[in-house]
């Protein structure tokens, strides 16, 4: 997929999860997760469409370790909406955690979406829950809006980016990554078979300075 040039009216920023607990010494940290707050400034600054999306957990959520017996964080089981990575407590709606990065400048922003907060249904992505039936209602917001581009950054790279990108491409939406804007987890080669899976499905992955050039 082309690059296209930045149409104010057309574009939007979508920045996903840059909260307490996706950043070392949290409880889910994604290495240098804070690395990339400054340049996401940056770019935010280049669009007038900003979206902020935040995980938001009640206490116990079903992706937790903590709420299976005998279960520890990183283990795989299967929920009722298929296989389920079991995570740290992490953005537990109200605490700290939760919080978006104190450095994080985006005042501009016209929306927070909050994702996870059914307790019995993860959501990686922004635009659907991983029942892969419920939706935000993002794809919606930005359609009414007349935006038909996204650009994403934020963390982690490999999952809620990464389906929050998949998920832009399939409701029709141009979609490209800004690669250097975010970071990955990368657990057992998530990282490698997401851009695999990314490249497949016409996200566009680019750097920086293609916007800010």
């Amino acid at each position: 997929m082309s690059h296209p040039s930045l149409h104010p009216s057309r574009t939007a920023l979508l920045v996903i999860d840059v909260q307490n607990d996706f950043i070392p010494g949290g409880q889910l940290a994604v290495p240098e997760g804070d690395v990339i707050v400054p340049l996401i400034n940056r770019l935010g600054g280049q669009f007038n469409q900003v979206v902020i999306a935040q995980d938001w957990h009640p206490a116990g959520h079903a992706s937790f370790a903590s709420s299976h017996p005998n279960r520890k964080p990183y283990d795989v089981i299967q929920l009722p909406y298929g296989a389920q990575t079991l995570w740290p407590e992490h953005c537990v709606r109200g605490t700290h955690g939760a919080e978006l990065h104190t450095e994080l400048d985006l005042s501009h922003a016209q929306l927070i979406i909050r994702k996870g907060c059914n307790p019995d249904i993860d959501s990686y992505s922004a635009f659907l829950e991983a029942d892969r039936t419920t939706t935000t209602g993002l794809a919606g917001y930005l359609k009414e809006r007349g935006i038909d581009t996204v650009y994403l950054v934020g963390l982690a790279l490999d999952f809620c980016v990464m389906f929050s990108a998949l998920d832009a491409r399939a409701a029709g939406f141009n979609a490209f990554v800004v690669l250097d804007a975010c970071r990955a987890i990368d657990l057992d080669g998530s990282l490698a078979a997401a851009i695999e899976r990314m490249q497949v499905a016409g996200v566009g992955l680019i750097q920086s300075p293609a916007i800010l050039a």
